[in-house]
């Protein structure tokens, strides 16, 4: 690899961790559409070589996150162990389908999720006072173990849809405030995560050439994305994750 290029995969690296700290997905979402369209990787090869770089943003991403807010680390614990054997299904699934069709599929499943979040942006409380919502459910060992599984299953399938699945679970379901649900869930997808990328590098479907430079260039600002996520109100960080989420699905359907 050129320096040329190894210096253009660490800037590139670096506002993908930006962005992939502020909106608590790891970086993903951006990196494999952009190998895809810009170095014209099969799907497949995307995600494994996006999985280099998005494992060691996760790690860094969480630290953070739980700097700055405690979590129940014993749930996020159970989900990430029920996730790892379906993370490894996921894969071997994945690795087995035409590029353009796994392409196709990601997209779709972004697309229902950016709609989900576009709703809960645009949705204003109504003046008529309501009946009060009873207490949110407990976000408990085994409804981790239950995420999990979907999680690791999604994760393994597509490299990045188990955080995407999860953090509108726990917003909505156990009404958990966005930065805690965005910790959480990729706390979950750090196990499932390395058994992905170990999956995809046996099967020859990662570049760490490319990958290993992203990571760098990711970690470095890693940081600085989830402080801005600490400071923006929870409305605009739920915007901008439905905006990343609908010019992914743009690229996909554009490199299919």
């Amino acid at each position: 690899m050129s320096l040329l290029v190894a210096a253009a995969c660490l800037a590139c690296g670096a506002l993908i961790g930006l962005l992939g700290g502020l909106l608590g997905i790891g970086g993903g979402l951006i990196a494999i559409p952009s190998l895809a369209l810009v170095l014209d990787m099969p799907q497949q090869m995307a995600q494994g070589t996006a999985l280099i770089m998005v494992l060691p943003t996760i790690v860094m991403a969480v630290r953070k996150y739980y700097q700055h807010a405690r979590f129940d680390l014993r749930a996020a614990a159970t989900g990430a162990a029920s996730a790892i054997a379906f993370t490894w299904v996921g894969a071997r699934l994945a690795l087995g389908i035409p590029s353009s069709a796994l392409r196709l599929g990601f997209a779709g499943f972004l697309f229902c999720v950016a709609l989900f979040y576009t709703y809960k942006t645009l949705h204003r409380p109504s003046a008529v006072p309501k009946r009060p919502r009873g207490p949110a459910p407990a976000f408990t060992p085994l409804r981790a173990a239950l995420l999990g599984v979907a999680s690791g299953t999604l994760g393994g399938f597509f490299s990045v849809g188990g955080a995407i699945l999860a953090v509108p679970v726990l917003t909505v379901l156990f009404r958990l405030p966005q930065t805690t649900a965005q910790a959480l869930a990729l706390s979950m997808v750090i196990p499932g995560s390395t058994v992905a990328l170990a999956t995809y590098t046996w099967a020859g479907q990662a570049d760490w050439h490319v990958g290993v430079p992203l990571a760098l260039g990711s970690l470095a600002l890693v940081p600085a994305g989830v402080r801005l996520a600490y400071r923006l109100p929870e409305r605009k960080l739920r915007a901008a994750f439905a905006a990343m989420l609908f010019a992914t699905v743009a690229l996909l359907v554009f490199e299919a």
